[in-house]
């Protein structure tokens, strides 16, 4: 028997002076029911457990793209950490040992070799949201036959409208929550007056 129908046979067993009072214990329970947190969806077994969806943790880095005749770049942001990605728009292979110069919105930035493709740079400051010119100059090949390209985009980043409340529960409106705790004032107030007329009937038999 759940919990429900365990409130609901005491309920009616109880006399109609002391309902009131376990009305409202009722109510209260479901209440503290309700705000409760929602428990963490498990993956079954025939689901991946290696890539977790990115809402699980939390919103998506801002990112930027852009693409010439002869390089395709990627890059993210996270915080102040500036990572690009940079590949030959011919046939997609990382372009290793180029150097990349970005002009971050005003700041310019030397990038630094991470791996093959793969470069990135610290920024003063984490970007506020806004609209942010982004443009790369990137130089690859020996000297005497280098392939140079100039790369324009604009990252545009917004404010995590979320924020930290996203915890997976369940969100119970704000008037919801007030109605009940009116509903609770006013059950205590009747229960309280049913109460006292009890024990007045009582003392006058």
């Amino acid at each position: 028997m759940n919990e429900i129908a365990i409130m609901q046979t005491i309920f009616s067993r109880l006399s109609p002076f002391a309902r009131l009072p376990a009305l409202a214990v009722s109510l209260s329970a479901a209440a503290a029911l309700l705000l409760l947190p929602a428990p963490p969806a498990q993956a079954d077994d025939g689901h991946s457990h290696d890539a977790p969806p990115a809402a699980a943790s939390g919103p998506a880095l801002p990112r930027f793209s852009a693409e010439s005749e002869l390089f395709e770049l990627v890059g993210v942001v996270n915080g102040r950490r500036l990572t690009v990605w940079l590949d030959h728009a011919a046939d997609t292979r990382p372009v290793d040992a180029a150097e990349v110069e970005l002009d971050f919105g005003g700041t310019l930035l030397k990038l630094d070799r991470h791996a093959a493709g793969e470069y990135g740079a610290e920024l003063p400051a984490a970007p506020a949201p806004g609209e942010i010119a982004i443009t790369a100059t990137v130089t690859a090949g020996e000297a005497n036959d280098a392939e140079i390209d100039l790369l324009a985009t604009t990252l545009d980043i917004h404010e995590d409208a979320h924020g930290a409340a996203a915890s997976g529960g369940r969100a119970i409106p704000t008037p919801l929550i007030a109605a009940a705790a009116l509903l609770l004032a006013a059950l205590a107030w009747f229960a309280g007056r049913a109460s006292g007329k009890a024990v007045r009937k009582g003392d006058a038999a």
